[in-house]
């Protein structure tokens, strides 16, 4: 996997679920395209420092949801009809995070003014 993964033990948020997410929004993102490999669940768990029952529950759940296939020979890798988020839409969420980085928003805040959005 080329793309960067990183988990917060101390978050409120399970790790196997802060793995999945991000996975998911590199997907969305075009960042990792149909056919791409993830790392092994042994290696990934030993690059985040946590067991690898946690990252193997994170790809099981990812498996489920349809973004990655495990192949015998082949692993893990991002499932070919897991399609990236429409262009338009994708843009426009790289152009939000912009402007709220220059606002000096936090990635917390940023992501619960999307979630205020979305209620209305």
């Amino acid at each position: 996997m080329s793309v960067h993964v990183e988990v917060d033990v101390t978050s409120g948020v399970p790790v196997y679920e802060q793995v999945r997410t991000q996975v998911v929004a590199h997907v969305a993102a075009g960042r990792l395209r149909p056919g791409d490999r993830l790392p092994t669940i042994r290696a990934l768990a030993t690059d985040l420092g946590v067991a690898p029952g946690t990252v193997a529950r994170a790809f099981r759940e990812l498996e489920l949801a349809g973004v990655v296939v495990t192949r015998r020979r082949s692993g893990t890798v991002v499932a070919d009809d897991a399609a990236p988020a429409h262009v338009t839409a994708r843009d426009a969420a790289a152009a939000y995070v912009r402007a709220a980085r220059a606002a000096g928003l936090t990635p917390d805040e940023t992501v619960d003014l999307v979630r205020g959005a979305l209620l209305t």
